[in-house]
Formats: structure tokens, C-alpha cells, sequence
């Protein structure tokens, strides 16, 4: 085996291409991941997890790469970073308001994705088109630009009610999706959900909403060799060392003959990248 690299685990920096280009930052080393299909790859787990924050050692990552007091007291782990309907920033309660000025108070898309099937989800305008990439989604279609991201999660969870906002991960590691006319959809959910996104605008006159009727859908494609037929993932803390061949890239998973890695999950873990 010959060592690539090794250092801090942390989620994969992809672009758009044809396909997808991945390339995986293990400490300040990258590695351009497209280059390794085919190849058979060793990834180890060293036993040491370091705070992505305060680098502070930890025997477990809290929300993909902090530690335990970090998770506490930092807005970006608070529970309105999953549930963004939930933000408190205007009752002026959040952890760190100047973090949430650059990162919550700024213009949010609410989009159409097909990942697995129609899902509603919400992102920074600046982060289109890598958050569609990092959820392995295969389209993607912009509905909604709004001044802020507690707006964006209201809308998501409205349109919720019709459309789903999860992603099925073994549907998506084995590329079990078809194609989707996305702006068919759209046009379906805005006039189910048409009363009740009124009700949000009406509630919430302060904030601004786009609705974005003109926008074209895009498409994303990922680099593969085969995918599997059945979906299982590797489990770092229970599995440290991986050996196996790579087969495809998809979202943040690392796939492989036997099973998936999903990179994003072992945030902070110290590892070790081989290829045979």
C-alpha cells in the first residue's frame, strides 16, 4: 500500500462537471478522489478526534466534527440549524449573533431537488450548487429567494406538508432515481400550497420572498464505475481500517464494492488514505 495522505477527516470539496469533481482534504493534504476509482483503498481510523473548532481532543464528534462544550454553546450546532423555521435570532437570544448575521441573515433559495424523488430543501444563495451536490441530487430547480434563513425554513416546512424533505440513502446510494420534471412540480405544489404560503407572507411582513418562476432545472452527474446493489455503510468507530475498491462518488459518500463511507459523518476523525 502506498500512503496518500492523512490528517483530519472532513467533508468532500466538490464541483460541477461531467462528472462531479471530488477532491478530499485530509489535514491541509488533497486528494483529487475522481482518480481513485478502481483503485483498491485502505482508510484508517488513528484513534484520535480533534474539535474542528478549538481542536480539543474528544472521544466522540458531536455534529459531524465538535466537541462536547463546542456543540453547547456554538449557534451553528443549535437545533435551528436542522430546523431552520426555529431560528431565534430576532428574539435576540442566538449564541453568536455575528456569525448569524454572515451565515442565517442572508438571502436563502428554496429549491426542488431529485435525489431520490421530489424533496423541498433550503441553502444559502452563495452554496447553489454545492448543496445539491453534497445530497447526491440529480436535478435541482431554485423557487424561492428570501432575505433570510429562518423565512427559507418556514416555506420548506409549509411546502412539507406535500412534498417531502428527506432523502431515502440507500435509494441514493445504489442511484435508484429517475428523471423528474422539476418545473411541473413546482407549478403543482405552488398551487396545493398557494393559501397557505400566503399565510406565511401575511405573518411575516418584514421578510422579503422571490419567488423564482423563470429558473431552468439543473442537472448533476457523478462519477461511478458501477453502483451497488445492495446499500450498507462502513462504521469507522466500530470498523477502523476499510480496505476495499472503489466504485463511485456520490453526495459525501465514498462507495465502495462492500459498503459506503459517509465522509461527512467522521468530521474531525484523525485517518490515514492508502491505495494499492
Amino acid at each position: 500500500m502506498q500512503e496518500l495522505a492523512a490528517g483530519r477527516l472532513s467533508k468532500m470539496r466538490v464541483q460541477p462537471g461531467d462528472p462531479a469533481q471530488y477532491v478530499l482534504d485530509l489535514g491541509g493534504q488533497e486528494v483529487a478522489v475522481n482518480a481513485l476509482l478502481g483503485k483498491r483503498l485502505r482508510i484508517c481510523f488513528e484513534g484520535e478526534i480533534r474539535c474542528s473548532y478549538c481542536q480539543r481532543l474528544t472521544k466522540k464528534s458531536f455534529n459531524q466534527g465538535f466537541c462536547y462544550p463546542c456543540f453547547q454553546k456554538l449557534a451553528r450546532c443549535d437545533r435551528c440549524i436542522v430546523s431552520p423555521e426555529l431560528c431565534h435570532f430576532h428574539e435576540g437570544t442566538c449564541r453568536e449573533p455575528e456569525w448569524a448575521q454572515e451565515h442565517c441573515m442572508q438571502d436563502h433559495i428554496v429549491y426542488l431537488a431529485n435525489s431520490t424523488g421530489v424533496k423541498v430543501g433550503i441553502t444559502r444563495r452563495n452554496q447553489m450548487p454545492t448543496r445539491w451536490l453534497d445530497q447526491g441530487a440529480i436535478q435541482a430547480l431554485p423557487i424561492a429567494r428570501v432575505s433570510s434563513r429562518r423565512m427559507s425554513g418556514l416555506i420548506e416546512t409549509t411546502l412539507g406538508q406535500w412534498v417531502n424533505d428527506k432523502t431515502n440513502w440507500r435509494k441514493l446510494l445504489k442511484h435508484d432515481v429517475v428523471d423528474i420534471d422539476l418545473c411541473r412540480e413546482r407549478d403543482q405544489l405552488m398551487q396545493l400550497a398557494r393559501e397557505a404560503l400566503q399565510q406565511v407572507q401575511e405573518d411575516n411582513p418584514d421578510e422579503r420572498v422571490e419567488w423564482l418562476i423563470g429558473e431552468a432545472p439543473q442537472r448533476f452527474e457523478y462519477p461511478s464505475l458501477a453502483w451497488p446493489e445492495k446499500a450498507k455503510t462502513y462504521n469507522l468507530d466500530k470498523q477502523p481500517e476499510i480496505e476495499d475498491t472503489l466504485i463511485a462518488i456520490k453526495g459525501q459518500y465514498l462507495i465502495f464494492e462492500h459498503a459506503s463511507l459517509n465522509v461527512r459523518k467522521y468530521g474531525s476523525y484523525q485517518v490515514s488514505l492508502s491505495y494499492l
